[in-house]
């Protein structure tokens, strides 16, 4: 959803957009974005996907309660214990405690089904491969499996074939593609982080806690060399809100256009001459698509 924000300001400023590369829910956006729909059409969106039943009995409100149990009250923590448990051994069986059938359906609400080539401006999902440890750059096929591979959050979501490849969420390589970006061209590149910061209040009881927080820093570590290759850094205040958190959509959306209306003037003054008169026709374009709505 800051994502969302973001994209707002872009619009609204008229900053024009050569290539869009996305990792995890940023590629879902992208792709959205890339095929035409603007930040309202994807605001619409996302209110009409937290009122669908599908969402409402999906497991996604499961996984959010493993996250915040440590916060109930005592009662509370005993029948999250008892609900977790089962969550946990289910995913000892299986590849994700989401449903394969249950994510696609959730991708294919947002991604219309088209293939990557046809998106304009051009966009790249970022994934990563199960077996070989290596990033893959999904830039044919269909549109929907290379978010859906990009947006696999290991354990919660199976992995994708794709290609005959097994893959998974790209943040397991690159949290923030931004080498990707370079790699495919750009010369000016604007990075969107949603990543929490480091630093914590929580406390540490259980293995799992210690686990869980270990792998935050190493996140936190892995992106900060990702995002000295960007030119410029947004990053929204987003808090320690957990991924699964969905209530606050429109709060978030409004975060994302706070911190790019702060690194607005930076983009500007790094747009070269002809971008800066190319960028008032296509924020046209964007504005005069919302004013027919």
């Amino acid at each position: 959803m800051a994502h969302i924000g973001v994209l707002r300001v872009f619009e609204k400023q008229g900053i024009p957009i050569d290539i869009i590369v996305g990792t995890s829910i940023g590629a879902l956006v992208g792709a959205c974005y890339a095929c035409g729909f603007d930040s309202f059409d994807l605001e619409r969106r996302v209110d009409d996907f937290l009122n669908t039943p599908d969402f409402q009995n999906s497991a996604f409100k499961n996984i959010k309660e493993i996250q915040k149990s440590k916060k109930l009250s005592f009662t509370q923590k005993i029948q999250a214990f008892f609900k977790n448990q089962f969550i946990l051994t289910y995913a000892m069986f299986r590849a994700g405690i989401l449903q394969y059938e249950d994510f696609q359906a959730m991708v294919d609400f947002f991604v219309p089904d088209v293939r990557i080539e046809d998106c304009n401006p051009p966009f790249r999902a970022v994934a990563a491969d199960i077996a070989s440890g290596q990033a893959v750059v999904l830039s044919r096929g269909p549109l929907r499996k290379a978010v859906m591979a990009s947006c696999a959050v290991p354990a919660a979501v199976p992995p994708v074939d794709f290609d005959g490849r097994l893959l998974c969420d790209g943040g397991v390589v690159h949290l923030v593609p931004t080498t990707v970006a370079r790699d495919e061209g750009a010369e000016f590149v604007v990075a969107v982080s949603v990543n929490s910061d480091i630093r914590s209040s929580d406390e540490f009881y259980s293995a799992m806690d210690i686990y869980v927080r270990s792998t935050e820093i190493m996140c936190y570590h892995l992106e900060k060399c990702r995002l000295e290759k960007a030119d410029v850094v947004i990053h929204p205040e987003v808090g320690d809100l957990h991924w699964t958190d969905f209530t606050l959509a429109s709060d978030l959306i409004e975060f994302g256009v706070a911190a790019t209306e702060q690194k607005i003037r930076d983009i500007r003054r790094a747009l070269p001459l002809a971008q800066r008169l190319f960028r008032r026709t296509r924020g046209g374009q964007r504005q005069g698509k919302r004013a027919s709505q």
